[in-house]
């Protein structure tokens, strides 16, 4: 009978995460660039340097590009391909709970920890999206499981694996793959007063297996690309993000107590009320091994994530394996409650999915925009989107791009060209997009602009001898023809 739950339990994990995944449009503004990377590098031929509007991209490592990559050679360019491995691995993330929570306690803990784990509603979003936090996590989780292994067991080989994850990690997120593991290890042995056990990791044999894996696609990078790419990735996507912040206004010191409550919902509520019926008996407990590293793993994890400067809300996520195994711990004695309570998040997320998901995603994606362009026959017209470097918030769609086909530049005042210009240390680095003056629009011919409702009359007052024709809308999109008179 266990075994049958647990079969069930699996079977449900697989239905909700590839449930309704086919209708999912790609979103902005992440998962566009990642979509839209992985098409021009296929279209390219080349599985080697992320690119995106022709340019070379240098915002993350390879691996999640060749999920996608690999997604789209086996079922086409679409939603379904770009959200498959994200699901494949989101259910090897419940399995890899449910492996070694079984290998800390006993198979009802396991089933437990992975219950919880799977029903978190952060999981719920994260293995639908397109992004690479679902390969983070299970790689980044697979370093510390290998290295706990070896720990316990003595086994050297466990540490080798250990390496091997990790170069996994760095090829996936980057430095963080390798920093981060080692220092929630050596808080460890700190704590358990082995610091000396980092001697006996296998650092030799461990550090080749891991530059192979972990360094190789690097290597190669600069070889093609040069100080360009170590600016670029090291610089920009790593330093400037750890000590500038990308988004001041997410700078602060409960950002990441609202994610637990929120990413966690709805067991960091049900654990917070069991931590203040037990606590007395939880502070007087000695706590074992196991508890001590998981709970170091998870503390680590959002300690050193609130000191960098620029916060997301999956940085800390690794921290739910961990947090999960320790959840099942608390609420072993209600087993009941977990598994309705599992149940009834299962039904909410598949009505969600349906209900919510679907037509949140089409609004919050340019592939019905996309499709109306495609219905006006515009391809040999010139399309552009609407923009304004001197307002704080621009709406540039990356998935119109990648549902119509063809680079839309965004329309910037010739003055602004320098200010917006990619260059040095600075979050002008992402700017990627193609550029087009206002002042350099095509004269006499009609041309497209792409233009929130809010911003029709900015557009109006830039091109004052323009007549307009507002000739589709969808989801607070204009598309306008625009027709300027010769020069004369």
């Amino acid at each position: 009978m266990r075994k049958q739950q647990q079969a069930l339990a699996l079977l449900g994990v697989v239905i909700m995460v590839f449930a309704g995944n086919h209708l999912l449009a790609i979103t902005d503004p992440v998962e566009s660039n990642y979509a839209l990377t992985a098409k021009e590098m296929l279209a390219a031929g080349d599985w080697i340097s992320p690119r995106i509007y022709g340019n070379f991209w240098y915002d993350k490592p390879i691996f999640f590009y060749w999920e996608l990559l690999a997604g789209f050679s086996l079922f086409g360019v679409n939603e379904f391909a770009a959200r498959f491995f994200p699901a494949v691995v989101s259910v090897l993330d419940v399995l890899q709970v449910w492996y070694f929570a079984k290998k800390l306690y006993d198979r009802a803990t396991a089933f437990l920890a992975a219950l919880i784990f799977a029903t978190t509603t952060a999981f719920f979003y994260l293995s639908k999206a397109v992004i690479t936090d679902m390969t983070f996590i299970f790689f980044f989780n697979s370093v510390l499981i290998a290295f706990y292994l070896g720990y316990r067991s003595g086994s050297r080989r466990y540490y080798l694996l250990a390496f091997l994850f990790s170069g996994l990690t760095v090829l996936t997120k980057g430095p963080i793959g390798f920093l981060l593991p080692g220092f929630i290890m050596l808080v460890f042995l700190c704590l358990r007063r082995k610091p000396r056990e980092l001697l006996h990791l296998g650092w030799l044999p461990g550090l080749a297996v891991f530059l192979v894996v972990g360094g190789s696609w690097y290597y190669l990078m600069y070889r093609l690309h040069g100080m360009e790419f170590i600016t670029n990735f090291f610089g920009v996507q790593n330093f400037l993000r750890a000590t500038v912040s990308e988004h001041a206004r997410d700078d602060v010191w409960f950002y990441y107590i609202v994610i637990f409550l929120l990413g966690f919902c709805p067991w960091s509520f049900l654990v917070l009320w069991r931590i203040k019926k037990t606590w007395r008996d939880l502070w007087a407990r000695r706590w074992s091994e196991h508890a001590v590293f998981l709970l170091t793993w998870a503390v680590i994890i959002h300690l050193f994530f609130q000191c960098m400067a620029t916060k997301y809300v999956t940085y800390t996520l690794p921290a739910f394996l961990p947090m999960a195994i320790l959840a099942a711990r608390l609420l072993k004695e209600r087993t009941v409650l977990v598994k309705r309570l599992a149940a009834a998040c299962w039904c909410l997320y598949l009505v969600l999915t349906f209900a919510v998901a679907v037509p949140l995603c089409g609004q919050q994606s340019g592939r019905a925009i996309a499709a109306s362009l495609r219905n006006l026959n515009v391809d040999d017209a010139l399309v552009v989107n609407c923009g304004d470097y001197n307002v704080e918030r621009i709406r540039y769609r990356t998935s119109t791009v990648f549902y119509y086909g063809g680079n839309i530049p965004e329309l910037i005042h010739r003055a602004d060209m320098e200010r917006v210009k990619p260059s040095g240390l600075s979050w002008n680095a992402k700017n990627v997009m193609p550029f087009l003056a206002y002042e350099d629009l095509p004269a006499g011919v009609p041309f497209f602009v792409l233009c929130e409702v809010p911003r029709e009359a900015y557009l109006k007052e830039q091109l004052p001898q323009g007549t307009f024709e507002t000739v589709g809308e969808e989801n607070g999109m204009l598309i306008i023809k625009v027709v300027l008179p010769p020069a004369k």
